[in-house]
């Protein structure tokens, strides 16, 4: 009798770990559409076919809205937050460039000068990322068995996707429109050769490539504010300067990025091994390069309208080759859209501009005023004033008192909601009202004092001397979508925060959080 329940447990047993085993996916998809809006999933649904966005939306886990915890979001920072489930305090990229002021140049955040580049002149690497991300936990726990490859439109969307131990991450050149990459990584698969040569690359492809509206004029009625109804047609000419990061905002991105996923799914094999594999993917879903003066367009609906088709094909090979069951796709935005408002003549609006060069000369004055005739202020870069240090270290003064002073005074310009200091930041004297400029900031490369304008208000690019209008990131609803892996339809309303989608994944398939992760898996996906 004993002999036969101590049989009959381990039968329970061994049939519990297949059946825990049986829950791990063969294969995880990330799906990050670059500024998606999830009130135009709702304002366009009605142009959408039944296999694409409806698709995930009625068989998904659906969150309504993903908050993200900082300020000033941009393309790098979202990125880095999403795939490390960590904030930018931890992961460190706080924006897609950063700025050497004594060698008076702007970089990419992950410029690398010891990686040259395939298919490209640039030079990238993952460095700078400071924290572990999904990859990178997926590769150690399956000491690299695990395939792990991202694809984007831009550089720093495929790095920070794809981590530091990826097998490949590839993004779109915007010299020659191929599909390049860092020697960081090891290796190009055969079919990212394939597809940069001969007939299958797209510059050879290009001068056929038009963009007209697929559906009639009178059916993009989603966004009544459309004064502009006109029958367009784009081209895209690989001579005229900028072609390709123009075809980066148009649908045509959005195809190339799927074609080469379905490559990855196919050739590649991804989810036919022993272990899971990851597949992040980059589209695009904000408004066209060419219009983006103007804030409601036909353009971005049929934008929309394509990426459904894009999404109902690339389901419908992972569902052939893998299965849905056996594959979480997980769908989510950036929290961010890049908008312009054009006031018409006449009319008046809440805000104003606020002048960087202007704000920093006058502040040099001031401190000259009390410290002597130096040079205090080095310069302003992406809403941080940074503060000439040698010189105060040269003259033997207190760094805590002159920040201090510099922000009573900075506080007092017309449009600053808040300045708040490095120091303050670092010992952590901030309260709530500064917890989004913690967030969103890193102690390595922070300026002196950090600057939150008021709602409303512009920054004038001291370059071109053209406004350039916030980004209005309290408007832009985030939805995050968990489908496949046998997952129950469910839609959720509460609003959950950025950085609990990366343990979530990572609880899925079994392993360790990101390592600078410390929130807890979304309860409702198991």
């Amino acid at each position: 009798m004993r002999k036969f329940i101590t049989s009959l447990i381990a039968v329970i047993a061994v049939a519990n770990l297949q059946a825990q085993q049986q829950n791990v996916p063969k294969l995880v998809v990330c799906i990050t559409i670059d500024q998606l809006r999830g009130d135009y999933l709702e304002y366009f649904k009605n142009s959408f076919g039944e296999r694409g966005f409806k698709r995930l939306l009625n068989d998904g886990v659906v969150y309504n809205h993903v908050q993200f915890e900082f300020s000033n979001i941009d393309q790098a920072s979202s990125f880095a937050t999403l795939f490390t489930g960590s904030n930018p305090c931890y992961h460190s990229i706080t924006g897609i460039a950063r700025y050497d002021f004594e060698k008076e140049l702007e970089r990419s955040c992950l410029h690398d000068a010891h990686y040259l580049g395939n298919y490209t002149h640039q030079n990238f690497s993952p460095k700078n990322l400071l924290c572990s991300t999904i990859g990178d936990e997926l590769k150690l726990a399956s000491k690299g068995a695990s395939l792990v490859y991202a694809i984007a439109p831009e550089p720093e969307c495929a790095i920070i996707s794809a981590g530091h131990a990826a097998d490949g991450a590839f993004w779109l050149d915007d010299y020659n429109g191929k599909w390049a990459t860092t020697t960081f990584y090891k290796n190009i698969p055969p079919y990212v050769d394939k597809l940069n040569s001969g007939p299958e690359s797209l510059s050879s492809r290009l001068s056929s490539v038009s963009w007209s509206p697929m559906l009639q004029t009178g059916n993009y009625s989603a966004l009544p504010y459309i004064a502009d109804k006109k029958q367009y047609n784009y081209k895209f000419n690989e001579k005229e300067v900028g072609c390709y990061p123009r075809l980066k905002t148009s649908p045509f991105i959005n195809k190339e990025v799927s074609k080469l996923a379905v490559q990855f799914i196919n050739a590649g094999e991804l989810g036919s091994h022993q272990t899971p594999d990851l597949l992040n993917i980059t589209f695009y879903g904000g408004n066209f390069l060419d219009v983006r003066d103007k804030t409601y367009t036909q353009e971005v609906q049929d934008i929309y309208f394509q990426l459904d088709k894009d999404i109902e094909d690339l389901l419908e090979v992972i569902d052939k080759k893998i299965g849905l069951n056996h594959t979480l796709i997980v769908v989510t935005g950036t929290g961010y859209y890049t908008d312009t408002e054009t006031i018409p003549e006449g009319e008046t609006s809440v805000g104003g501009v606020f002048h960087p060069k202007r704000c920093t000369a006058l502040l040099n004055m001031y401190l000259r005023s009390i410290y002597g005739q130096k040079n205090w202020v080095q310069g302003y870069y992406n809403r941080q004033i940074f503060l000439n240090r040698k010189t105060i270290e040269d003259e033997k003064l207190d760094l805590n008192v002159i920040q201090d002073k510099a922000a009573e005074f900075i506080a007092e310009f017309s449009g600053v909601q808040q300045v708040t200091t490095d120091l303050s930041l670092r010992s952590g004297n901030w309260n709530e009202g500064s917890a989004t400029l913690r967030y969103g900031t890193h102690h390595i490369g922070r300026g002196d004092l950090v600057i939150e304008l008021q709602p409303g208000w512009g920054i004038e690019d001291d370059a071109t001397g053209q406004k350039v209008k916030t980004k209005r990131n309290n408007a832009v609803i985030t939805p995050v979508i968990f489908a496949g892996s046998h997952l129950k339809p469910r839609h959720i309303e509460r609003t959950i925060y950025a950085t609990e989608i990366a343990p979530t994944i990572t609880n899925v398939l079994r392993i360790r959080a990101p390592n600078a992760c410390s929130d807890l898996p979304l309860s409702e996906i198991k």
